[in-house]
């Protein structure tokens, strides 16, 4: 599964700056890979996974803005359509369970 993580955050004052620039660093270090400005993914194997990574957003949050998460399939990840721009190529799409790179 992956879990689809988009967030609006307010970037009118230095302290916003600095909110949203903790909150990229988290999202970074917790695994989450930058698809657009404000959109990120994140694995996950398992619906406890999920769940422990969406408790730690949850309480990671920036005091602002608005921060929204979904959870899909890696099938339906997969059928991402690019319309404009390029496919990612940091991002191994496939629905295998392992990958040899």
């Amino acid at each position: 599964m992956r879990l689809l993580l988009f967030f609006d955050l307010p970037m009118e004052t230095a302290k916003n700056r600095h909110d949203y620039a903790v909150f990229h660093k988290f999202l970074i270090k917790n695994g989450f890979i930058m698809m657009q400005k404000s959109v990120y993914s994140r694995l996950v194997v398992n619906n406890v996974t999920s769940i422990a990574v969406k408790e730690k957003v949850a309480k990671n949050l920036p005091p602002e803005g608005i921060v929204e998460l979904l959870e899909v399939t890696e099938n339906q990840f997969c059928r991402i359509e690019y319309l404009v721009g390029e496919k990612q190529t940091i991002v191994e799409e496939s629905l295998d369970r392992i990958i040899e790179i």
